[in-house]
């Protein structure tokens, strides 16, 4: 027998918002930037530098954590870590974001980072058998004219591993429609395209990703809750959210993830196709499988809404068609199973 968070550990999984960069180690973080003589703040234990309240302060740790990284052997290095990572809490398949501006910025050329990237992922799917693609992140605090280089380069370069694009850093200032045109592009070279929403910014923002951006799916997206009509709006279209428990007690309102009114519980409850995420794990103290069990733990959601979010994670995901289908038959019957053996029967799926 097991219990529930034993069960939220071992199910199958996607994991659809991860940041690399955010997913550095703190002792990996420490030594690259040693190696590479970057000076870190004051700190007595690296945890300390992991400490912030808000979206901004967060994004001041997350460039610095970019600073360290300069060659395609930490590249690599913090890839293979991260994915490791991911396998070892269940997911089977993971489409992450990393940042090239953050290092552009410090004169590292895009083939260095593709280079330690692409072979980190080819090295996790002969070792471990986790398969992943990659979605490179415009930042929204660079305006439409940066943004279009950014996809140039992006395209110029573009492998097989290369899936689609992101826009993410600090999202209330900084609105999605102006980049309507970038979005436009990137959707005729055949780029699949997401964005965060709805995290720091209003709920208009999850609705002009949808509408104005065109994209396939919204990246946290919690303020849809303010907005009742948009929330029966994106249930009948079947909208997918990448969710991330932790880092809502972080960068959102909502710091109480056991709270009954916290925006993932309205969402899950109003029949959103909720996806649960670790988004940048090190940095919160978490994992993809230390996920799934706070939507169980901390939030009373039982193996059926478990499986429903993995699943989800399918369907969310930009696999093709046929390798969805088989998928969606495998872990329906896997989870199944495992719920089998929960030693509470009340959190069994039914």
């Amino acid at each position: 027998m097991v219990d529930i968070e034993t069960f939220a550990r071992r199910i199958p999984k996607i994991e659809l918002h991860l940041h690399l960069e955010g997913a550095v180690r703190p002792g990996t973080f420490v030594e690259l930037a040693r190696k590479n003589g970057i000076e870190l703040p004051p700190h007595g234990d690296i945890s300390e530098l992991y400490r912030y309240d808000n979206l901004p302060d967060f994004l001041k740790i997350y460039d610095l954590v970019s600073r360290s990284i300069r060659d395609s052997s930490d590249f690599h290095r913090i890839t293979y870590e991260m994915l490791e990572s991911c396998a070892d809490s269940g997911a089977r398949h993971v489409e992450f974001f990393f940042s090239p501006h953050a290092h552009q910025a410090h004169g590292v050329a895009y083939t260095i980072m593709l280079a330690g990237i692409f072979n980190a992922m080819d090295d996790i799917e002969t070792d471990r058998g986790l398969t992943s693609r990659l979605i490179p992140a415009h930042s929204r605090e660079l305006g439409l004219e940066r943004g279009f280089a950014f996809l140039d380069l992006v395209q110029e370069h573009r492998t097989d591993k290369v899936i689609g694009i992101g826009l993410d850093y600090n999202e209330a200032p900084f609105p999605p429609a102006p980049y309507q045109p970038l979005f436009e592009r990137a959707a005729t070279l055949g780029l699949h395209r997401t964005a965060h929403a709805g995290e720091s910014g209003p709920a208009e923002n999850v609705r002009d990703s949808l509408a104005i951006l065109g994209v396939e799916r919204i990246d946290h997206g919690y303020h849809v809750v303010d907005d009742e009509d948009l929330v029966a709006a994106c249930r009948e279209q079947g909208v997918f959210f990448t969710c991330c428990p932790s880092t809502t007690e972080a960068t959102t309102i909502w710091r109480d993830l056991a709270a009954p009114d916290h925006a993932m519980r309205q969402m899950i409850e109003a029949g959103l196709n909720v996806t649960i995420n670790s988004d940048d794990p090190p940095m919160f103290g978490t994992d993809l499988g230390k996920e799934y069990a706070l939507v169980a733990t901390k939030m009373g959601f039982g193996a059926d809404v478990l499986k429903n979010c993995a699943l989800n994670s399918i369907r969310a995901s930009w696999l093709d068609e046929g390798t969805k289908a088989t998928l969606l038959s495998e872990w329906d019957a896997e989870i199944d199973a495992l719920a089998a053996e929960l030693d509470a029967p009340a959190a069994a799926i039914h």
